[in-house]
């Protein structure tokens, strides 16, 4: 092994300890007394085992809208967990992300949704995912 590459792995494990462990850290278990369903503002139950509702001949998925905080660390937390996030950062929502949050947009129509927007509701910092009002 060179002193090149010996150095190299000795920077790469701490780098990659540092952003390992910031993405656990904007992560946290919900108040005592709340639940994590609570910030969820539509009913789970009448998605279908595919995320998707409505009549069997029109089912569509259910996109849906919250807000985080402005970082890195933030986004790769949330796209993690969420692989159908996008994130618009010149955007309020109706939801209506403040000053130092961006809006974040995903859909149902995904393997487990229900147990992606549950992990979702336990970050401390989303207060509400609510569905995305497209008119």
């Amino acid at each position: 092994m060179t002193l090149f590459a010996s150095l190299r792995s000795i920077v790469a494990l701490p780098l990659g300890a540092v952003v390992l462990g910031l993405a656990f850290a904007c992560q946290a278990v919900p108040p005592a007394g709340s639940s994590a369903s609570d910030k969820i503002a539509f009913d789970l139950s009448t998605l279908d085992e595919n995320g998707l509702y409505g009549p069997p001949d029109g089912k569509r998925s259910l996109d849906y809208e919250f807000c985080i905080p402005v970082g890195d660390a933030y986004a790769q937390a949330v796209g993690a967990i969420d692989p159908s996030v996008q994130l618009f950062p010149q955007s309020r929502g109706r939801i209506g992300c403040g000053e130092g949050e961006v809006l974040a947009i995903g859909h149902t129509n995904q393997a487990n949704y229900d147990t992606i927007l549950i992990e979702l509701a336990h970050l401390d910092y989303i207060e509400r995912i609510q569905p995305v009002d497209w008119e």
